[in-house]
């Protein structure tokens, strides 16, 4: 369908900020990709907008902006970050299919992501009967997620400042190891919520469900590279080993607490 192609352009010109650094694909290409569909769609609908439509449209522009602010400002001002975000295998030059490969990923999924207030917006226009106590409940499932994002930041940004040199474990970090990723997996469930209410039709719930389950993913991913880097810097340290212990790695009161087996999750 033609909204989906001009989703995809978008997803393809923005996201194009990773052939000026790889990373990019991931990071900030990916923030400013996710806030120029938030800007698309409901201008591609304009006309038979709703109200919690526009709201998780709201919600994703503001998230992304955020996330590609946030990641610029962190690498210029991070020596750490810097450090990570530079190391060996990122730098090193990528095969141009490989390239092109990762793009095209990166593109689909993002399409994949927002499809679902797309899918809503598209199957009201054409008559289908819509439910919007769905779109509601998705609205504020997605914005929880964003907040706790926020917080977790903050939250972080706050601990790292007083002593740069401990793990976290403080505000949010008591519950869960990775409060930033757990809020974007709810703030994600939140969107793809969006299918229900939209009286989504087989394919839909494909396209969505890909995009839903290829950032869930993502997220575990994530937590897995982050708990194998912050093993080898305070495993030593007895009381990391005891807030691991007892600390879910990425969803609260659910007791995972180490994915760093499970080599499937390396992205």
């Amino acid at each position: 369908m033609t909204f989906l192609l001009v989703m995809l352009a978008i997803s393809f010109a923005v996201s194009a900020l990773g052939w000026i650094y790889f990373i990019y694909f991931f990071s900030i290409g990916y923030g400013f990709s996710i806030s120029a569909l938030a800007v698309a769609i409901p201008l591609m609908f304009a006309e038979n907008l709703s109200l919690p439509a526009i709201l998780l449209c709201c919600v994703m522009f503001v998230y992304g902006i955020r996330l590609s602010l946030y990641l610029l400002i962190r690498e210029r001002r991070s020596a750490s970050y810097k450090k990570i975000l530079y190391q060996p295998d990122n730098t090193k030059r990528k095969p141009l299919f490989a390239m092109f490969m990762i793009w095209i990923s990166c593109a689909l999924l993002y399409v994949g992501q927002m499809s679902p207030v797309a899918f809503y917006l598209y199957n009201s226009a054409n008559g289908v009967a819509v439910a919007d106590i769905w779109a509601w409940v998705g609205v504020a499932v997605a914005a929880l997620g964003v907040i706790i994002e926020i917080i977790a930041d903050a939250q972080k940004s706050r601990a790292k400042s007083v002593n740069a040199c401990r793990f976290v474990d403080t505000g949010l970090y008591r519950i869960v190891r990775c409060p930033n990723y757990f809020g974007e997996i709810l703030m994600w469930t939140g969107s793809y919520v969006f299918c229900i209410g939209a009286s989504a039709t087989p394919w839909q719930w494909v396209i969505a469900s890909l995009g839903y389950i290829g950032i869930v993913y993502v997220m575990f991913s994530g937590a897995r590279r982050l708990e194998l880097r912050q093993s080898e810097v305070y495993g030593s340290d007895p009381d990391f080993k005891n807030y691991i212990s007892r600390t879910p790695l990425i969803i609260p009161f659910v007791p995972i607490y180490s994915v760093a087996k499970h080599t499937w999750l390396k992205g």
